[in-house]
């Protein structure tokens, strides 16, 4: 691992960038580190100015570049129990702790240290750098980016997503939706069943449709489909509902993901959510007119789908591979292709490790990601 790969990472993951948080100190400190390079930043922020994406070309921008893509937010730390301090590196026993060491801040901080070996190299065709914030919470962030870099650069051939695939090249993986359904029943003594609609019970056979849904997946699964599960997944994380134990439950809600396979539509499932949710109802507000089962959609983020294509072509290549895998996870990557990118996710690092206290990478990994991109830059160079 070369030091400018460490103190790069070092500097990224001490910017607490978890997604509640604003990431606009990590996103300054890239902008005032490539400016320093020469290198020009364009900002798109949130609609509140807490929070914003960058884009950097670094070369020409011409046609035939690559776009190297991670986000910079990260998952809470709260209640996790960490040996070392999550925002601090930790170096032993051949890792880098942290959080964001593997979900996915090494990836762009390697990227960002070859920055003045890009330049010295005098790059032909460009390598563009995209990092987005809220990632973690519903892939927010990256599509007011990605317009812009519809419009505002050269046609790349290849966008290289640095999510943690052990560094194989990973050419297909699932959509997510996430829910809230809200139940809004009738409050009534607990001794007097007939006068209430209970929220808790409601809610309780809406999430059970939910897994039976997954579980008649489940049962119908293309025996060679390649995604582990080989189905569409539904799941029901979060549940609150209730005030007290001799109140019958005014208002439940849950939050609930689909996570669909590439051609698979998430909405046909939420469709026959609403429709059996249509059926509980009439018997809910002939004892309460104003009981009520509402969903929003809080997040949603396509696929991505194994189109073959530049960006395939280039990874197998440089990694010697001839064919790529499949994750479960879901990640900017659909977006990207949905705007006419060619896309596959590349990066250091296990997402075994994700999310987990103490998060860390394998040093072998950085030194892997380093090799890689410096083939990148030879490419781009010639």
């Amino acid at each position: 691992m070369k030091p400018q790969s460490l103190d790069m990472i070092t500097k990224l993951v001490g910017f607490d960038t978890v997604s509640r948080n604003s990431n606009l100190q990590l996103i300054h400190y890239i902008r005032d580190y490539l400016a320093d390079h020469g290198v020009q930043s364009h900002l798109v922020g949130n609609a509140e100015g807490t929070k914003a994406n960058l884009f950097a070309t670094v070369g020409p921008n011409v046609e035939g570049g690559i776009v190297l893509s991670g986000h910079t937010d990260v998952v809470p730390v709260d209640g996790q129990p960490w040996t070392t301090d999550p925002f601090v590196i930790e170096q032993k026993d051949g890792r880098l702790y942290g959080r964001g060491t593997c979900d996915m801040k090494a990836f762009s901080a390697v990227a960002l240290s070859m920055v003045p070996d890009m330049l010295k190299k005098g790059l032909k065709r460009p390598v563009h750098f995209a990092l987005s914030y809220d990632e973690e919470i519903g892939c927010f962030g990256a599509p007011s980016m990605i317009e812009r870099l519809v419009t505002d650069i050269a046609k790349p051939s290849a966008v290289i997503v640095g999510e943690p695939t052990s560094m194989r090249p990973i050419v297909a993986h699932k959509g997510i939706a996430a829910l809230r359904t809200t139940v809004i029943g009738h409050e009534a003594h607990s001794s007097q069943v007939q006068r209430g609609v209970s929220a808790v019970t409601t809610a309780a056979r809406l999430i059970t449709f939910i897994d039976d849904m997954m579980a008649d997946n489940k049962a119908s699964a293309d025996p060679d489909c390649r995604f582990e599960p080989p189905y569409t997944t539904l799941h029901v994380g979060v549940v609150h509902g209730g005030t007290a134990i001799n109140i019958i439950s005014r208002e439940c809600s849950f939050i609930w993901d689909i996570r669909a396979l590439p051609g698979d539509d998430w909405r046909t499932y939420l469709d026959r959510f609403q429709h059996y949710a249509d059926t509980l109802l009439p018997a809910m507000r002939a004892i309460a007119p104003a009981a009520a089962i509402t969903t929003e959609i809080m997040a949603d983020a396509p696929p991505l789908q194994d189109k073959g294509g530049a960006a395939q072509e280039l990874i197998f290549k440089l990694c010697g591979h001839t064919q790529g895998d499949v994750v479960p996870y879901a990640a900017e990557a659909g977006q990207f292709q949905e705007r006419g990118f060619s896309v596959v996710l590349c990066g250091p690092g296990s997402i075994d490790q994700a999310h987990q206290p103490d998060e860390y990478i394998d040093i072998s990994q950085v030194t892997a990601c380093e090799k890689f991109l410096e083939d990148i830059t030879d490419q781009l160079s010639r």
